[in-house]
Order: structure tokens, then sequence, then C-alpha cells
């Protein structure tokens, strides 16, 4: 426990350095290229745009720095005296980029300010609010300034030399190879922004204004070992993992996101031995033909490690050299580590999640490494949970919709996993559930979404078959949706399915488990379901949560209590406050109740008014049953 607790410390350490600077990154790369460009020895010499480099290295970017850090402590405030603290720290060594010193002063100014507001909060008198603030921010920053001046300033110039000289020895001594050893397993445990624009980048741009140019920037930011890592799944690896590696390895060598490569490694922990050597043996290349940039390359992209390049010397055919020889070592050490494997087939899957709960969110690109392969021809859409009657269907109804608006022939349907049927083409799930329909349907194209109300999923999957869906789909769909599971509710539904004495208004709850039962019970007293479904619903939130975003939360039964369903209907709790829901506020429950899919048509509606954060908000403040469900009919 105290290791992890220690990763994650460092992780969120890093995560704040490495937040400092990549808001910023647009204007690094400005100044790498002018400084390309315009210097003396640049494409094209120009004394006078030359006069930008210095101003912009010394004054711009440390301030950039300082702001964003102090902003993150403490929002705009912060920012500001942040920025004030660390101009003391630029005069204070003007020899020397501050950008380290940005990093400490930007934040300390903000939590200095942020103190003294906690200290003042409630203690001000009306009218007195904007002079206190001016003057305290003035007051502070030009405190924090001068004594960034007298002492933080020269204290990180002399640090700042140390760990360049350290740099120069290792250069020197040929021993700078071997930081491979730290640094390719430290980017897999997401040390890698830290490491980049935490330490290197502010030694290399002081060493960029000695030399010219830092081999620094490419330690970390080389995309030759994880090209050859996917390489060798392109040609030796086995089942999804094979799969997804050639669309991996484009996002990952021009798209320039290295953490795609990631899950790949975790999956065969031997291909650590694959990124080090490839590391060490492209940091080698880069030493012995004299490599580097001008300025960081963030993020590690082909594209962007040429355009800051330096144009003298060989500087282009050492960072290209480098980048290969990487990527040929590594895909040499993964191929033989995958043709030694016995395994049938690559859990990508399983690596991916591995790789999310390492990192402590959810991975921008897992999706790419995990869902297969888009059909050519899509005629039909999946829609898949556990019971197959409440967020499936809510996700089923939006699509259908967005589906109908860009004139596409395509059957979207629900059900539960358990039926999932054979000739689903495009399956869509909660990402905890993605593996069980995956298992169940493993030739489908899978996506895992975290918020059926609105995820931002549907619009690329419609923009996918628009450009994909033929003409002869045409007449496939008028069929499909009249046999289609769960796809229409039963023409001889209910009309009781919603009535004003089951939506209950202002209510709280400590935990979501007793929103459940609360919503439940109210189910059972309106005759909808036996009192066994209600610990059937607390039994399906364990499964996966049911809140939906936007602040909507659809608590229902599991697939095996649907026999427990006397009738189709709903409950709607109205909790103004929000209850948690894994983290997620949600403020309107609506409890199910379905049988037969006599409750799709109105479910189908909710979903559709609730998939607009306006109309929920809404609801949150609607002061009557009837003032409630007339919003919820509105559509």
């Amino acid at each position: 426990m105290a290791q992890s607790n220690m990763k994650v410390a460092v992780q969120k350490f890093g995560n704040f350095l490495s937040s400092m600077v990549l808001p910023n990154i647009g204007a690094f790369i400005a100044w790498g290229l002018i400084t390309a460009l315009f210097i003396p020895t640049g494409f094209f010499p120009n004394e006078s745009l030359a006069k930008l480099v210095g101003p912009m290295v010394t004054y711009l970017l440390p301030l950039l720095i300082g702001y964003t850090g102090g902003k993150l402590v403490h929002d705009q405030r912060g920012g500001v005296v942040g920025a004030i603290a660390t101009m003391g720290v630029i005069v204070g060594a003007p020899d020397t980029p501050m950008f380290l010193g940005a990093m400490v002063m930007g934040p300390l100014g903000a939590y200095v300010i942020k103190k003294f507001d906690g200290a003042i909060e409630g203690k001000i008198r009306a009218g007195f609010e904007m002079l206190v603030n001016n003057f305290s921010a003035g007051i502070l920053g030009g405190i924090l300034a001068i004594l960034a001046f007298l002492g933080v300033g020269p204290a990180v110039d002399a640090f700042t030399n140390l760990l360049v000289a350290g740099v120069d020895w290792l250069v020197a001594a040929g021993l700078l190879p071997l930081t491979s050893i730290l640094i390719e397993p430290a980017k897999i445990l997401f040390l890698n922004n830290a490491i980049n624009h935490g330490v290197l980048s502010p030694i290399g741009l002081e060493q960029v204004q000695q030399g010219g140019k830092s081999i620094l920037f490419l330690l970390e930011a080389n995309p030759g070992p994880g090209l050859g890592i996917l390489l060798a799944f392109m040609f030796f690896g086995k089942g999804t993992a094979k799969q997804s590696a050639p669309g991996a390895g484009i996002i990952h060598f021009f798209g320039g996101i290295h953490e795609i490569y990631f899950p790949y490694v975790l999956m065969k922990p031997m291909l650590f031995v694959s990124v080090i050597l490839g590391g060490m043996s492209g940091v080698f290349t880069l030493v012995l033909l004299g490599g580097g940039l001008v300025s960081p390359a963030s993020p590690g992209s082909i594209l962007a490690i040429t355009a800051v390049t330096p144009p003298e010397g060989m500087a282009y055919l050492a960072n290209f050299a480098a980048v290969l020889v990487a990527a040929v070592v590594s895909f040499i050490v993964s191929a033989i580590v995958l043709k030694s494997s016995k395994t049938t087939d690559e859990d990508i899957e399983g690596a991916t999640k591995k790789m999310q709960e390492m990192k402590g969110k959810k991975s921008s690109v897992a999706g790419q490494v995990s869902q297969g392969t888009m059909p050519e021809e899509v005629n039909k859409i999946v829609f898949a949970c556990d019971a197959g009657m409440g967020s499936s269907a809510m996700g089923a109804s939006l699509l259908r919709k967005k589906v109908k608006a860009a004139s596409l022939d395509v059957s979207v349907t629900n059900t539960s996993i358990s039926n999932l049927p054979s000739d689903a083409q495009v399956v869509i799930t909660q990402e905890e559930l993605t593996p069980r329909a995956k298992n169940k349907l493993p030739n489908a194209y899978h996506i895992s979404v975290d918020n059926f109300l609105s995820s931002p999923e549907y619009d690329k999957l419609i923009a996918s078959l628009q450009d994909g869906i033929t003409d002869e789909q045409a007449e496939f769909v008028e069929d499909a949706e009249e046999e289609a599971v769960n796809a229409e509710p039963n023409a001889d539904r209910d009309d009781d399915l919603l009535l004003e004495k089951n939506i209950f208004m202002n209510q709280s709850f400590a935990t979501k488990e007793e929103a459940i039962r609360f919503a439940g019970e109210a189910l059972v007293k309106a005759g909808y379901v036996e009192e066994s479904y209600v610990d059937a619903m607390i039994d399906r939130e364990g499964i996966t949560s049911t809140y939906m975003g936007n602040n909507v939360a659809i608590p229902h039964g599991t697939e095996d209590a649907k026999k427990a369903v006397i009738k189709s209907g709903f409950t709607v709790v109205q909790v103004p406050n929000g209850v948690d829901f894994n983290g997620e506020k949600a403020k309107m429950i609506f409890g199910i109740a379905g049988k037969d899919g006599t409750h799709l048509e109105i479910l189908s509606g909710i979903a559709v008014v609730c998939s607009e954060q306006e109309n929920v908000d809404r609801m949150v403040q609607a002061k009557s049953a009837k003032e409630l469900k007339d919003i919820i009919n509105s559509n």
C-alpha cells in the first residue's frame, strides 16, 4: 500500500510539473522555430528577427510557466501573483532561463495569496473587497518578487548549472545512453511528462543557449522504441493486439501519442527490455552523430522532431538515424520476445485497463488499441448492458435519432449482453461491460462509452458510417427495425408508466444505495415490481454504475430480476443537491422496471430530453411533480 501511495504521489507531482509546461508548448515551439530560422546559423539568418530569441526565452517562457503554475493553484488571482514572483527569479539570474525558478515561484506565489484569501474570507466590509484584493496581490507579489530576486534566483541558477555540468559529464564519459534504463520504464509508469518537461526541458534550454541545440529533448521524445514494439506486433503478434497495432503505430509515430504503445509493453513485461535497449541505442546514435533539437518536441511526433531540428551540421541525419536505430533495435528484441511466446491471443483489453489503473484516469487513446476494426458495411448496431432495459435502451434511442438525422440506413437496437445477436456488427457498451461483450461476440467492432447521454463516440461513429455506408443497405433497416430485440415499444403498453404520484420532489440521500432503495421501494408501492426487485437494483449497481451522465442515473434490476417485474413503470426522484454515483453527482434518478419492451417509448423520450443538460437543469429546478412531468413529456 505504501509503495502504491508513493507511486500515486510521484505521478501527481509529475502531472503538476507537466501541467505548467504543456499548455505553453506552443510558445516553446514558436521560440524554437524563430531560433532555427533566424539566428546566424539558421535557415534564413536575419539579425533583426533574431532579436526575438533572447527576450522570449528569458522573459516570455518563464512568465508563462509561472502564470500557469499559479493559476493551477489559485485560478486567475494565483496566476497573476505567480507571474509577479517569477519576475524576481528571472531578474535575479539573468544569464539562465528560469524555467525551474518559474516552476517554484509560480505555485508558491499562488499558494501564499490563496492562504491570505482564506484568512480574510468573510472579514472584509462591503465595498472594500476590490481595494483589498488588488493591494494584497500587489504587496504579497512584490515581496515574493524581492525574495526571489535575492535568494531563489541565484539558488536556482547554481542548481541549473550543476545539472548542466552533470549532463555534460555523462556525455563526455559516454554514459548518457544509460539514462534510458530509467527514462523508458518511467514513461510507461506515466512519469514521462514529469521527466521531459519537469527535468530535461529546463536543462536542455540552458544547453540551447550555450550550444544552439540539446540532445536532452530527444531522450524521452524519441518515437523509435515504441514504433519498434508496434511493428513487431504487426508482424508477430496475435489476436486483437496484432489487429490494432497498425493504427496504434500511425498514432504513435505521426501523432506523437506515445501512451498508445504502453499497454503492449504491460501485456508482455519482457518488452521493457525492448524499449530500454531501443532507447539506449537511439541515445548512443545521437551522441555519436551530434544530434539534438532547439526546443522540446511535444508531442513526440516525427513531424514535431523535424520542425525543431536545427539546420546546421548533421542534425537531421543524426536525429532521423537515432529514431531509425532505436526502432530497429526495439523491433528485433520485440520480435524475439513475441516469437518465443506461447500465448495464443494477447489480452490487449486487460493491458489497457491495467494501464489506465496505473495512470489513475481514463486514457485518451485506450479505445484505439482495444476496439478492433470497423466493418466496411454496417447494417446493425446494438447497445448492450447487463439487463437490456435501461442504459442500453437510452443509448440506442439517442443514437437512433442521430442515425435518422444523418439519413443513414442502419438498424440501432438494444439488448442484454447475454442476448447479443450473432449478426451485430457494432456493439456499444459501458466501459466496465466491454470485456463481457467481447467474450460474447469477439468478432464484432466494440465501442466503450462512459456517458450514454452525451458520449463523443456517437458522433465519431456517425462520421465513420457516413464515410462507409453503401447504397445496398437502403431496404435493410425497415425490416430489421421490426425484428430487432427491444427496438420498439409494445403497442399494447399501459398508460400508467409515469404518474405524478410516482414523482418525488426535493429528496436528499447520504449514499447512492439509499437513493436506489428509495426509487425501488417506490416501484414496489406502485405495483410495478415485487419486493425482491429492490435488492436486484443494488446488485445491478454493483456490476457497473447506472449513472448516465448529465446528472442523471437510471437504477434498475439485473437481467435475472426481470421475472420480478409485474408491469413496466417508472419512478422519478428529484435530488437538487445531488447524490454521489462513483464520483458523479446524480440529481435526477429514474427508477426503471421494464417488461416486454413496453417501457421503451417513454424511456426513449427521457433519453432525448436528458441528453441536453439544460433540460436536466430545468427538471432539477422544477417546483412540482406536474411541472417535472411536463418537461419529460415535452419531447
